[in-house]
């Protein structure tokens, strides 16, 4: 049997993926979960992106750090993500926010850590993945890792290369000849821009490798800073510059999925970033790729029977098109267009439904329109009910639109009950 020559590199590694965060920029699709708890695809979870990325690339050391209305994502992650061999040392460990050190609950990603150091005395890890569990793309950690230790970096983040317009959304960085950052800033107001690219910069993902040692004293430190925000890109990594050997690694070579050979990542921190990363994938052939056995994303599947689609006669025929139904569905006599229907989505006849992501267990009546619409989970469409049609007439009504003309319906607005944790 041929060892995987990048195998000492993952055994060595723990990762801890942050996802305590609320994503107010979502609205009403956080009132009631984390953002990593966030629907997704038809079938997924946002966490699941990065859970699946760990898994396939041989880092199976994982803890999930937790604060922000986390009842739902805790659940998932124990139901769902429970398959790993315990008897192997591999586990996804959940870590709610506890209190460990002091009375304060999480005040920034680094603090997010340091208040779990302890789990490393446990773990006694060569090194440190940290990794938000909110964005959508495919990465081979192992490869960013093994490039970390061929390099004798102290720490490694990984950046990808953004348009200029977009970049103060993140934290950006200079490199020299060899990739070591030069300098770094927490989304500034004028981002520096790439000398052979000047219309895009050099953003973090917010994906770092950290040398334990250097972890655990660099958190401690700032930990006693009553200056600092805790946070790793607006303090921890920009202090680190001068002292430390700090290298930038390009997302291109451990991106397992590119579209004409630019690497798939998307922030799906908005109600329309949402939409269109689910649009995405309605296309003939997805810019993402999910069907692919060798890298596949994984989650907790119901049990549910196959998606039906009901009435074929002329003029109330049952069927989607450009679309993805999933589980559990039923398509009775209406037509879906370019729409993504989450398990257990029932359609009554006569109804229309474009453009729109309709997330899990919602019922849709008779001749129902929606156009650009999300739709979330538990919601009761009644007969005739439109939206997506006026963005005038929805803002009236109470219902989110947003300056793309998407618009956002969930339970509340409908005057129906409040949402169930599942």
């Amino acid at each position: 049997m041929r060892l995987d020559p990048k195998a000492h590199v993952t055994d060595g590694t723990y990762t801890f993926v942050l996802a305590g965060g609320r994503g107010c920029r979502l609205h009403q699709l956080t009132d009631w979960r984390a953002k990593p708890a966030v629907p997704f695809a038809g079938n997924l979870k946002i966490i699941d992106f990065a859970l699946s990325n760990c898994v396939n690339s041989g880092v199976r050391h994982i803890g999930v750090l937790t604060q922000y209305k986390a009842q739902s994502l805790i659940r998932h992650i124990e139901r769902g993500w429970g398959f790993l061999a315990a008897s192997l040392g591999e586990y996804v460990d959940v870590m709610p926010a506890q209190q460990q050190n002091g009375e304060s609950w999480y005040s920034g990603t680094a603090n997010a850590v340091y208040q779990n150091l302890r789990i490393l005395d446990e773990a006694r890890p060569d090194r440190v993945l940290i990794l938000g569990g909110d964005h959508i793309y495919k990465m081979d950690y192992s490869i960013m890792l093994a490039e970390h230790v061929d390099r004798g970096s102290e720490v490694t983040v990984a950046c990808l290369e953004v348009p200029i317009e977009h970049a103060s959304e993140f934290g950006v960085m200079s490199v020299d000849a060899e990739q070591r950052i030069v300098a770094f800033t927490e989304k500034p107001v004028h981002p520096a821009a790439l000398s052979h690219r000047p219309t895009h910069a050099l953003a973090s993902m917010g994906i770092y490798i950290f040398e334990t040692e250097l972890l655990v004293s660099e958190l401690t430190r700032d930990a006693g800073d009553p200056n600092s925000n805790h946070d790793f890109g607006k303090d921890i990594i920009p202090s680190l510059l001068a002292r430390h050997r700090v290298f930038a690694h390009g997302f291109a070579a451990s991106c397992v999925n590119t579209v004409n050979t630019t690497p798939y990542w998307r922030d799906v921190g908005t109600v329309d970033a949402y939409w269109e990363a689910n649009m995405d994938l309605t296309a003939v052939v997805p810019e993402l790729n999910l069907y692919d056995d060798a890298w596949p994303i994984l989650s907790l599947q119901r049990q549910l029977p196959p998606a039906k689609f009901v009435v074929d006669d002329e003029g109330r025929r049952g069927g989607a098109y450009n679309s993805l139904a999933s589980s559990g569905c039923i398509v009775s006599g209406a037509s879906v267009q370019q729409s993504i229907l989450f398990s257990k989505v029932t359609i009554g006849k006569g109804s229309l439904i474009e453009d729109s992501v309709v997330l899990p267990d919602v019922r849709i009546g008779k001749e129902v329109r929606l156009r650009r619409t999300i739709v979330d989970k538990h919601c009761c469409l009644p007969d005739g009910f439109e939206a997506g049609l006026d963005a005038a007439h929805d803002h009236k009504r109470g219902f989110h639109v947003t300056k793309n003309g998407v618009t956002l319906i969930v339970p509340e607005m409908l005057g129906q009950r409040t949402h169930r944790i599942l």
